[in-house]
C-alpha cells in the first residue's frame, strides 16, 4: 500500500476523529487540558503505528502536563480505538506537540496590532 493511498488516508481521518472523541469526552484525567485538539493523525501503512499531532492552547505547563496525561492514557485510548474501528492491528500512538494552532493566534494577534498601530498614526 502506498503512503499517500486513499485507504491510508481515510483511516488517518478515522483514527483523528476517534481520538479526538476519546480525548473529549472518555478520559476523566485532570492533566488533560479541556482545551486539547487532534490536527493530524498519521498511520503507517503497516498499521502498527501512528503519530498524532496534538494542540493544547494553554501554557507550557498545562501542554508538558497533558501530554504527560496523554502517554499515561495511551493504553486505554488504544482500546477504545479497536472498539471502534475494525482494523488488523491497533496502532501504537505517540502523541506529539503542534504548535500551529498557537502560533496562528499568536501572528493574527501580532497582526491586529501593527494594523492599530498604523491607524493611530494615521489619524494622528
Amino acid at each position: 500500500m502506498r503512503k499517500n493511498s486513499i485507504k491510508n488516508s481515510r483511516i488517518n481521518g478515522e483514527v483523528q476523529r476517534v481520538l479526538a472523541e476519546v480525548i473529549r469526552g472518555e478520559i476523566k484525567d485532570p492533566r488533560i487540558s479541556p482545551w486539547t485538539s487532534v490536527v493530524a493523525c498519521e498511520v503507517a501503512p503497516d498499521l502498527k503505528t501512528c503519530k498524532a499531532y496534538i494542540s493544547i492552547l494553554g501554557d507550557e505547563d498545562a501542554q508538558a502536563d497533558t501530554l504527560e496525561g496523554l502517554n499515561s492514557a495511551e493504553g486505554y485510548i488504544r482500546r477504545q480505538l479497536a472498539q471502534e474501528l475494525n482494523l488488523r492491528n491497533t496502532p501504537k500512538i505517540t502523541f506529539i506537540m503542534d504548535q500551529s494552532i498557537e502560533y496562528g493566534v499568536n501572528m493574527s494577534r501580532k497582526i491586529d496590532e501593527v494594523i492599530k498601530e498604523q491607524e493611530a498614526s494615521h489619524n494622528a
